[in-house]
């Protein structure tokens, strides 16, 4: 079933629209400028075109449904009578539904490549797909775990606990990162993605390059590690670490944050960060495109690995997959009129949704290959 964003609720998480309608109030501020002026980052923000269909459809990340819903938002802002109708059924389910055609974009923390990049360029009318990072999403490392607070991990222990080596809380890895900490004598409970997850993905790389020597499982969609009990979806993850004592997942921060859970700080090997959005920013300031052209896929290890003081180094791109042609002549424009909401307006409301804005850097070649999504040649 396809998830109308405006006006309803994603079952056991909050409303994503009563989100995106604080986030775009600007939580009380009175920021309360139109389209056209200086957004967040400090760009002039333009006012999209608003041609194209009414209605879009999308499907995919969980990750960065809280981000479409105050894209969407903006969108019936700045074009009345647009709507997307978004089902967050997780990055592996996205690329799928691209691919077969059922959707109009896709939504992923993993880029769309190889064999099935090649699936979706016949889906495109032989058009190359490309990927489009839309927002930053920190990822909280959320743990249930009484009396504990400001817990310090790091990569090293993430990737023993995520490998079941390390099985409890008052292990001397973990004490050795919590001095002056009282842990207890618990049971560790890892908690991972059962389904196929782009936030899965990003975590196990950026296990793997913050403790290559420890991390021995690769990356993927899959989880990899073989300890631990699975949870679907990001909301779920969530859920299982809130009912769990002694329980501990990877999962967006915004879900966190709406479930009230505390999260670590993670030591990248400069002293303990605790997650910020300026800390995420920090480390984004690390991350840099992969090639040239319009096929935006950024390269994050450098972000994964850093050791700068004060960067938080555990943080997602999540992309949304488009046709570079292949559209209908409505459809194409419509998508265009959106990816420019989002990444002009949309931008406005991310902090509030436990997400981090598009670096200028990154967003003016975003905006360049949004112009260059066309119908059918």
């Amino acid at each position: 079933m396809k998830l109308n964003i405006i006006g309803k609720s994603f079952g056991t998480t909050v409303s994503v629209a009563a989100i995106a309608a604080m986030a775009l109030a600007g939580c009380g501020s009175d920021n309360n400028a139109p389209s056209g002026t200086t957004g967040a980052t400090g760009t002039d923000a333009s006012s999209a075109e608003c041609g194209g269909k009414n209605t879009l459809t999308a499907e995919g990340s969980t990750a960065q449904q809280n981000a479409i819903a105050v894209f969407n938002q903006a969108w019936g802002q700045v074009c009345a009578g647009k709507n997307l109708s978004y089902n967050p059924t997780g990055s592996g389910a996205g690329r799928e539904q691209f691919v077969a055609g059922n959707v109009d974009f896709g939504g992923t923390d993993s880029p769309i490549k190889d064999e099935q990049a090649q699936q979706g360029a016949q889906r495109c009318g032989g058009n190359e797909v490309w990927n489009l990072p839309l927002v930053f999403g920190p990822v909280a490392m959320a743990y249930n775990l009484d009396g504990v607070d400001g817990l310090v991990l790091n990569a090293d222990v993430l990737a023993r606990i995520f490998q079941g080596q390390i099985t409890n809380w008052n292990d001397p890895a973990i004490a050795a990162l919590n001095e002056g900490k009282t842990l207890p004598d618990q049971n560790v409970t890892p908690i991972y993605r059962s389904d196929s997850s782009g936030t899965t993905d990003n975590f196990q790389k950026y296990l793997a390059a913050a403790a290559p020597q420890t991390w021995t499982k690769g990356d993927g969609s899959e989880f990899q590690g073989g300890a631990g009990e699975g949870a679907q979806k990001s909301a779920g993850v969530a859920q299982a670490v809130q009912a769990t004592p002694g329980g501990i997942g990877y999962v967006e921060k915004g879900f966190a944050d709406q479930a009230g859970i505390s999260y670590a700080q993670i030591d990248n090997g400069s002293g303990a960060v605790e997650l910020t959005n300026e800390s995420a920013g920090k480390a984004i300031d690390a991350a840099t495109f992969a090639a040239e052209g319009n096929n935006l896929v950024l390269d994050l290890q450098s972000l994964y690995g850093t050791t700068e003081p004060g960067a938080y180094p555990l943080v997602l791109a999540t992309y949304n997959i488009v046709c570079s042609q292949g559209y209908d002549a409505e459809t194409a424009a419509a998508v265009r009129s959106f990816m420019t909401v989002a990444a002009n307006e949309g931008q406005q409301g991310l902090p509030e949704a436990g997400y981090v804005p598009l670096p200028d850097r990154f967003k003016e070649r975003l905006l360049t290959a949004v112009d260059a999504i066309g119908p059918t040649a």
